[in-house]
């Protein structure tokens, strides 16, 4: 049992980048969220919620906990999953009609990332982004921004 996180190694990826909010069609990308699913990584998972994940935990140092963050349930991960989607925090890297990454925020401005892990499914995997990696900043000032453009 892993008691406390161990900080990374290694550099967080300096390739993420964000599609660029002119190029965001939020209809399509509404529409594609509806569609998305979340299949979940027992390496992010402490306490194994209703995610059906074999093993159904298996945290590893290193790995941001969904515990640490209270995201226990498939439907709350799901939720998140596509309020990102929707509100354009979609990688410029799309492998068919999916999205490399996702990212959302949290009510309590928590940021979170999903990586995509079956284009055949739109299936992803998501975690809390770690404080230290300096993307945290863009993603919690894209989804102020980019929140009330979806709506719009």
């Amino acid at each position: 049992m892993i008691d406390a996180m161990k900080k990374r190694s290694g550099q967080f990826n300096p390739k993420r980048r964000m599609l660029k909010i002119e190029e965001c069609d939020f209809y399509a990308l509404s529409l594609l969220s509806s569609q998305a699913k979340y299949g979940g990584n027992p390496e992010h998972k402490k306490n194994p919620g209703d995610f059906n994940l074999t093993p159904p935990s298996s945290p590893r140092a290193g790995k941001s906990l969904c515990d640490a963050v209270k995201v226990f349930t498939r439907h709350e991960a799901l939720k998140l999953l596509r309020k990102g989607i929707k509100n354009g925090l979609v990688s410029d890297r799309f492998i068919g009609q999916w999205p490399k990454n996702v990212w959302s925020v949290m009510d309590d401005e928590t940021p979170l990332e999903a990586q995509l892990e079956s284009v055949e499914q739109g299936s992803y995997h998501g975690y809390p982004m770690q404080i230290e990696d300096p993307f945290c900043e863009e993603v919690i000032k894209q989804w102020r921004i980019r929140s009330e453009l979806a709506e719009s």
